[in-house]
């Protein structure tokens, strides 16, 4: 290791967790975790005191995150002659905040005793903190570390007992045992590996139900962020989604006659309030079968009595062929800074484009759609990135994110975001439909197995059968409970056997 990297041993530990994000989506480079996290706890080891540990810690957390939000940045684009200053802060301003959770880990492996009672406190301690990030100030688990097996539905169908923070317990535990610099530790590590895909094939090698009689079109407008709410462009987009609408339809009806088509568009895909546009509502029913219905994302608004804006939604709505408004949904778990500005009054700024902050739904829910056809669970944008908080008091049939990733340009955000959806899919038993404005659109069904889709930056539709469901997973039932007590088992136990050794000086 160059001296100039011993020497500046926070300068390390950033590097260190840059190079951890190449495990992430869309990389995933797993085997770099083996190198980065026992280089890691190696630094840990030689902090002489608690304040260099947070400190170094810090510095893991910054790095791994700036490197892993980077994309954050092209959202100022839409608008740069307005944010070109926020350009430099954007990304670490998001990342120190999220980094303060890497301490927690840090310093429990620095009070633990080297070995293993490091190693599983190290765990325990990474996915407590994990769990707090998807709670405190309105939570951000994005880029759990668990995500990284999510470039096949092998690796993620533990999930479905454990969750997302369990594959990041197992993730932390397997990929520390280097540190320990035995043969015996390495041995067990590709046993555990052995098991858990082992129990990815069985679980996939179940038979599934059958799909439902429901025939899927997703359309991608891949309408780019800068030019969406363009007065000159309005029509012109919406006309785009009434051909793909119309297109993706008559496909759907030659290929399979007699069946109920959905035809979905991804989140605000209408420039106009979809719900309250007659005329906008007739031209989008004209383009279904008239055995179809249309779940659109659109802003919906409310007045009040004097004919004042009162509140703007983030809205599902379901249109029939008619051009009737049969249901809607309204998200509930807003974007701060995004969709309303936290600490108003305070903050002598305002990013939210329009004068009004988005008003939150009533929460997770069921989206009931006539004539029988299966109920899906909506999810708006980011509400997907929430493990255990994917369905409310009744179960849906399926899970429906739609999404506007388009303000992230062709970079990794997409991808990382399409991960989170993936690992839903296991996590609650549930097929999960995904339709992302410029993409990544997909079909996974309730194993996590791709079934169709778009890529990132397509213009397009695609056809596809709607997947069946399986029944309540273990994780669906326990929540992140069940990781939750994983860890502290592994937090408990590595604190007995480090009480049977004496702890060394570093």
């Amino acid at each position: 290791m160059p001296d100039v990297l011993l020497k500046r041993p926070w300068l390390l530990a950033f590097l260190l967790g840059a190079l951890s994000v190449l495990a992430l989506p869309p990389v995933h480079a797993v085997p770099v975790l083996w190198l980065t996290l026992p280089g890691f706890l190696w630094l840990i080891g030689r902090a002489p005191g608690w304040r260099r540990a947070a400190w170094w810690g810090f510095g893991f957390g910054f790095g791994h995150h700036l490197a892993g939000l980077y994309w954050i940045t092209h959202s100022l684009f839409t608008d740069i002659g307005r944010w070109w200053w926020l350009v430099p802060v954007a990304a670490p301003g998001v990342a120190v905040p999220v980094a303060l959770f890497s301490v927690i880990p840090a310093l429990v492996a620095w009070r633990v005793a080297p070995g293993w009672p490091r190693v599983l406190g190290f765990a325990a301690a990474w996915v407590g903190a994990e769990l707090l990030r998807g709670v405190m100030f309105t939570g951000f688990p994005w880029n759990l570390l668990g995500t990284v097996w999510a470039f096949h539905a092998l690796p993620l169908q533990p999930a479905s007992v454990i969750g997302v923070h369990g594959l990041s317990l197992l993730t932390v535990l397997l990929a520390s045992l280097p540190i320990l610099r035995s043969w015996r530790a390495l041995a067990g590590s590709a046993a555990v590996l052995a098991l858990w895909m082992g129990f990815g094939a069985w679980r996939l090698a179940q038979p599934l139900p059958a799909d439902h009689a429901v025939r899927l079109v997703l359309v991608q407008g891949n309408v780019a962020q800068d030019t969406k709410w363009d007065p000159a462009r309005r029509m012109p987009i919406f006309q785009r989604y009434l051909d793909l609408s119309a297109a993706g339809a008559r496909e759907a009806a030659a290929t399979h006659p007699g069946q109920p088509v959905l035809v979905i568009w991804p989140e605000t895909a209408s420039p106009f309030l979809l719900a309250q546009d007659a005329e906008a509502m007739r031209l989008a029913g004209a383009s279904l079968p008239p055995h179809g219905l249309l779940l659109a994302g659109t802003v919906r608004a409310e007045w009040g009595a004097d004919g004042q804006l009162r509140s703007l939604f983030n809205s599902l709505v379901a249109l029939e062929p008619s051009g009737e408004a049969v249901g809607v949904f309204d998200k509930a778990h807003l974007v701060p800074f995004g969709e309303y500005m936290p600490f108003a009054g305070i903050i002598p700024i305002r990013m939210v484009t329009g004068g009004v902050d988005f008003s939150a739904g009533s929460g997770p829910g069921v989206l009931r759609l006539p004539r029988g056809l299966p109920s899906p669970g909506p999810l708006i944008c980011y509400e997907v990135i929430f493990p255990g908080r994917m369905v409310g008091g009744e179960r849906p049939g399926w899970l429906l994110n739609i999404t506007n990733d388009a303000w992230f340009g062709m970079s990794a955000g997409p991808y990382q975001h399409l991960a989170a959806a993936r690992l839903r899919a296991v996590e609650e038993g549930l097929p999960m439909v995904r339709v992302a404005q410029t993409g990544v659109s997909a079909v996974y069904d309730a194993t996590g197995r791709h079934a169709g889709g778009l890529s990132l930056g397509e213009s397009g539709f695609v056809t596809v059968g709607l997947p069946a469901a399986l029944g309540p997973t273990l994780f669906g039932w326990g929540g992140l409970w069940i990781p939750g007590l994983m860890s502290l088992f592994c937090c408990v136990f590595g604190v007995i056997w480090g009480r049977r050794r004496p702890r060394p000086m570093p």
